[in-house]
């Protein structure tokens, strides 16, 4: 799973093995060491109807409802997304999508992506 963060926003991209986990397991976990610290980002399913983001203890959660991974996993539908109101006047978006082989070939194992949409 790839992480992208700008600003008030944070991209998920999931390659086809991590959205078959989610669609099984119904977690996905990934690390980045760093000299004094981990930082932990995942993506849980839970039975709510609402997408929910938390930073807690240098871990980064995004979870959303297993209805909609279900329906994303199952079919061609590239990605979701949402905005999470953090206060009266900005929120946090957050977008989630299966991650695509490049169209210029980078050196890079790209085996388990998934081939881009015609």
């Amino acid at each position: 799973m790839k992480i992208r963060i700008k600003g008030n926003s944070l991209r998920l991209r999931l390659s086809q093995s991590e959205v078959s986990l989610i669609s099984r397991q119904g977690k996905v976990v990934e690390y980045i060491k760093f000299p004094d610290t981990t930082l932990t980002y995942e993506l849980i399913s839970h039975p709510g109807n609402e997408i929910e983001a938390a930073y807690v203890m240098n871990k980064i959660t995004v979870s959303v409802p297993q209805n909609i991974l279900e329906r994303w996993s199952g079919t061609d539908e590239v990605g979701f997304d949402s905005h999470i109101s953090i206060n009266d006047h900005e929120s946090l978006y957050i977008l989630v999508e299966k991650d695509f082989k490049c169209y210029v070939e980078r050196g890079e194992d790209e085996s388990d992506l998934f081939d881009p949409p015609s």
